[in-house]
């Protein structure tokens, strides 16, 4: 018995892995040839142009400071929707930030924040988000009057954002898009605060969110270069003092690799990589980088999903470093250490990620793994999913050990199945929901059902 079980679960692996992925989307085709390198160039080179982009400097100027950068943004994006229907709706998002160790007097911190309607009703109130910072600052985080060119931290995913939001709003979506450019990233994440915060207490529905911060640059600090890979950080258990009975839950049933961050970076990097197939996103299992963050930060703080988008290498020479050459090395953010093909790369796996979940059923609710007697086999109830399109869930599952997905079995429009020969004692679950056109939903990892 023991050995038919194992085989049964080995079958299942494999006819995994030769399963036909469903057919890819001609519109999100599409909308990933169109990114274009050439005018994420030009809109890195324009932040530049603005000599700082530092949340303390200047407002007033036409030309000079993050006054003029963000009415810049604002201008750009309104035109974007002028050209496409006038779908995009473009506005300002102001708070102003108390004093504390980066802001020496209260600042007006202003997001730049372009929403795109949701079409279908049962959808409409699904939000995903992707934001850069559009703030720059040298080596002082409160020097307000040096130049800070901040090409690729973060001009390099402003100008993405951008380029995602004039591209996508020429097509519709089941759900909401927001594109969303913040200040006060570089004194403490604050723009992305504010929203967050905001969002949580009006009861917004974010189902997804993603920060490009420092998507710009293939050359690390010893010339290697790498153009086919980037990073995506998705956190597991959340850092509580106290851990609510949801996590708890999580830990006691293995699921500590499957929080709803991590699920959503599994699809990003599924969808990601399945249209723009040049590309390898490397998921990986961590808030950020070690120590450090980005505006994904206030998401998660708020119990939203939220992962961070970044290239693969580093190079610190050019970033937060006042511009200048020592011994024959440059310093400094400048546009001529960004490589504007593979921001338009990273740009494009967002594309790809955002509209395959746009268009989406939205991850299966109060699914529930069957733990009433024991047996070999696995059984599984849920809430039926509202969008009409739905027509099907998929149970998917993985050994403990493995990042991605290794077997799946599809069911029709029911909401209990069973799975036959692979025990809930040896892999890890989850179910998605599937439209008409086979598109699954994020993954939702099951809680326990006992009588």
């Amino acid at each position: 018995m023991r050995h038919l079980l194992i085989s049964l679960l080995t079958i299942s692996f494999a006819c995994a892995s030769n399963a036909a992925p469903a057919r890819k989307d001609p519109m999100i085709e599409k909308i990933v040839k169109e990114i274009s390198a050439k005018r994420i160039e030009e809109r890195i080179r324009k932040l530049v142009s603005f000599e700082t982009r530092n949340s303390l400097s200047e407002t007033t100027s036409e030309t000079r400071g993050i006054g003029a950068a963000r009415r810049w943004i604002k201008s750009e994006l309104e035109r974007c929707s002028v050209e496409n229907g006038g779908r995009l709706k473009v506005e300002f998002d102001e708070h102003l930030a108390p004093v504390s160790a980066r802001i020496p007097q209260p600042t007006p911190i202003v997001n730049v924040v372009a929403t795109l309607p949701g079409e279908q009703a049962e959808s409409r109130d699904r939000v995903y988000v992707v934001s850069g910072h559009y703030d720059s600052m040298r080596g002082s985080p409160t020097d307000a009057d040096g130049f800070a060119p901040g090409a690729n931290d973060d001009a390099s995913g402003t100008a993405s954002v951008m380029e995602l939001a004039c591209v996508m709003s020429k097509y519709k979506f089941n759900a909401t898009l927001i594109f969303m450019t913040v200040a006060g990233e570089e004194q403490g994440l604050l723009g992305a605060t504010f929203f967050a915060k905001a969002a949580k207490a009006k009861g917004m529905n974010i189902a997804g969110m993603i920060t490009n911060d420092i998507v710009g640059n293939s050359r690390g600090s010893d010339g290697k270069v790498e153009r086919k890979k980037m990073r995506l950080f998705a956190e597991g258990i959340p850092p509580l003092k106290e851990m609510p009975d949801e996590v708890l839950t999580l830990i006691r049933t293995g699921g500590e690799n499957d929080s709803t961050p991590r699920q959503l970076g599994r699809f990003i990097k599924q969808a990601g990589e399945r249209y723009v197939p040049t590309m390898k996103v490397e998921l990986i299992y961590r808030r950020d980088r070690y120590l450090r963050g980005g505006d994904h930060f206030p998401f998660l703080d708020a119990g939203y999903p939220a992962v961070r988008m970044t290239e693969y290498l580093e190079d610190f020479r050019h970033q937060h470093q006042n511009v200048r050459e020592e011994n024959g090395v440059k310093y400094g953010d400048l546009p001529e250490f960004v490589d504007f093909a593979y921001a338009a790369d990273i740009s494009r796996i967002n594309a790809a990620a955002l509209a395959s979940l746009a268009n989406s059923p939205s991850a299966p609710q109060d699914v529930q793994m069957e733990n009433l007697f024991l047996e070999n086999n696995t059984t599984f109830r849920w809430k039926a999913n509202p969008e009409p399109n739905v027509t099907g869930y998929r149970v998917l599952w993985r050994e403990t050990t493995s990042p991605v997905w290794q077997g799946s079995e599809d069911f029709g429009n029911v909401t209990r199945a069973t799975v036959i020969g692979v025990s809930k004692d040896n892999v890890v679950f989850g179910l998605q929901a599937l439209d008409k056109n086979g598109n699954p939903s994020v993954a939702t990892f099951p809680k326990p059902f006992r009588r």
